[in-house]
């Protein structure tokens, strides 16, 4: 392809291109949405070792290892997965890297798939690392570059924050050709890389290299200037400035793409201009807070333009001219509603059916099993974070709840469950956990982990033991049940529970949207409606298969994959194959 190639890509796509065409080697990462399909695009290129992480602190650590071994690499994950990383990504500054290091942070104000809406710039500022943020997907190919070339000149990671707007935006882009980095040598220097043993001797140095960067952001070439109106000044930067520019076309605009350290002076001397200076951004005021350090008084920020959920133009219109807002600019289109629901045929439809007719405490975790909290389930008492389910259950059996189970799924087990039952073991709780397996990472998009015997790149690889991983723990009470097999799948659980100290359910059924799955042919039931006594006990699964029609359940032929889930239900075996 010529230099002068252009391709509609999302964010996530021209991060990835971008990424590649950097020179970078070493990729690593968990799945999270918005950030999964940076990764699984980069895998497409045979330059670069790309994979999944068994979490985000492991992915972060390899990366460490890979750039500090002299290659360029790119870490990536959503934002709730930097806070598994954050132990790593609070220290690496101390040591600087070598080649290049960037780790994508990649929020989700609104909290289109997020347990919460945490503002990832603070951990920039906390760790002193710069930070920068595009706001098209041009910008997510162009300022990756960038971002990778900042790390090499101050030998410093770098923080390269997205936006779900931003990742999943399609536009079209310009790309080039990779440039091949040459690998640099690793220094052996055991003053710069022993950071708990030298850290009081790095600590002035990372403080000297954030006054240098800080410097450098005042001509750095992605803080432009954009000259309109003397009346209207606005500072602005990532998927926020593109609805404020269809607000207020005629501003003069201070675009950011460096966000921290800000270019002080600059935004001192531009500030001086206006009588009043707008700071339109996302979520916390995390560039205002900064500006007010700097003296300058005239801006106005979080006082007019929510910190709650995503902008839009229509809101930042309501804080520019009030109400009611003059025009509408950003009119979202009109869909039906679809609550989220388990997928025709998912093995955990079986689970919580069982756990509801149980009537067990449920502490829960996330993945798709999240939506057994929901109707017609209502199966789970609680759902927290990553790995949280085998401790919280714990807790609860401290606090004198006996019939408590913790659900997880294989991945969520991999990637955060294995401390807590360890724990479990080590502490002689008579905790039931069931992991949920389902042979895949199925919220994000049937993703594959350790568990799964398959790497990224599709190559066979060695498939990780769950029984044997949980009996090597100290688990003497292991079970595997097909969650299709109701009866079976409770009378395991049941026995698990009387079990004089911690034992394991595995529920195992591969997830329906493998590939491999869906390929498989199957013979669909049907409801007879002459024997059909209209009971709704069908409609109890919970099966997008299974709808009403003149008052009568129907199955639909297409969707149906003989699970046998509403076979099992229903009283009067009026459901069959055809």
């Amino acid at each position: 392809m010529t230099k002068t190639s252009k391709r509609l890509m999302s964010g996530n796509e021209a991060l990835a291109r971008g990424a590649w065409e950097a020179g970078v080697k070493f990729a690593a990462g968990y799945p999270g949405t918005p950030s999964t399909d940076v990764l699984e695009a980069l895998a497409r290129y045979p330059e670069v070792h790309a994979q999944w992480s068994a979490n985000e602190k492991v992915a972060f650590d390899e990366g460490m290892g890979a750039a500090l071994g002299g290659i360029r690499s790119l870490v990536t994950m959503k934002h709730v997965g930097l806070n598994v990383a954050a132990d790593a990504f609070m220290v690496f500054p101390y040591a600087g890297t070598n080649a290049g290091f960037v780790v994508l942070s990649a929020d989700d104000p609104g909290m289109h798939s997020s347990q919460n809406e945490q503002d990832n710039r603070y951990f920039a500022k906390i760790a002193k690392v710069p930070l920068i943020e595009p706001g098209r997907p041009q910008e997510c190919h162009d300022f990756i570059k960038v971002a990778f070339d900042l790390s090499e000149e101050f030998k410093t990671p770098v923080m390269f924050r997205t936006t779900t707007r931003t990742a999943h935006t399609k536009g079209l882009v310009a790309f080039g050709e990779r440039v091949e980095v040459p690998q640099k040598t690793f220094q052996r220097d055991v003053r710069q890389y022993a950071v708990p043993i030298y850290r009081e001797r790095l600590r002035p140095i990372l403080e000297k290299k954030l006054r240098q960067m800080e410097a450098w952001a005042e001509t750095c070439p992605i803080n432009v200037i954009e000259e309109g109106s003397t009346d209207v000044g606005v500072i602005s930067s990532g998927i926020a400035y593109q609805y404020a520019r269809d607000v207020l076309p005629e501003a003069t605009f201070f675009k950011l793409g460096m966000i921290y350290p800000l270019p002080r002076q600059r935004l001192i001397d531009f500030c001086k201009r206006f009588k009043m200076v707008y700071v339109i951004e996302e979520l916390e005021p995390f560039i205002e807070e900064q500006l007010i350090t700097f003296g300058i008084t005239n801006v106005v920020g979080k006082a007019r333009f929510t910190n709650v959920g995503e902008l839009s133009p229509d809101l930042i219109a309501q804080g520019v001219y009030g109400t009611p807002v003059p025009a509408s600019f950003g009119q979202e289109i009109a869909i039906l509603p679809r609550p989220p629901r388990l997928c025709v045929g998912c093995g955990h439809r079986g689970l919580f059916n069982v756990l509801k007719r149980m009537g067990v405490q449920v502490a829960g975790d996330i993945g798709c099993y999240t939506m057994g909290a929901l109707p017609p389930f209502e199966a789970e008492d609680t759902i927290f974070c990553m790995g949280a389910s085998i401790g919280n259950a714990f807790g609860f059996k401290q606090a004198g709840i006996e019939r408590t189970v913790a659900i997880i799924g294989d991945s969520t087990f991999i990637h955060a469950g294995i401390p807590s039952l360890i724990d479990a073991v080590y502490n002689q709780s008579q905790v039931t956990t069931i992991i949920l397996d389902n042979d895949t990472t199925g919220m994000t998009g049937q993703q594959v982990h350790p568990g799964t015997g398959r790497t990224l790149k599709g190559t066979p690889t060695r498939k990780l033991d769950l029984e044997a991983l949980v009996r090597a723990i100290g688990i003497d009470h292991v079970a595997v049940v097909d969650p299709w097999e109701m009866d079976n799948l409770e009378n395991a659980i049941q026995r698990a529970m009387a079990h004089n100290g911690p034992a394991v359910v595995i529920a195992r059924h591969p997830c329906l949207m493998i590939p491999e799955q869906r390929r498989l042919e199957r013979t669909p039931y049907q409801v007879i409606q002459d024997e059909c006594i209209v009971c709704g006990a069908c409609y109890l699964v919970g099966c997008p298969a299974i709808t009403e029609v003149d008052d009568y359940p129907i199955i639909s032929a297409i969707d149906c994959t003989a699970c046998t889930l509403c076979v099992q239900m229903c009283p009067v075996d009026a459901i069959r194959q055809n």
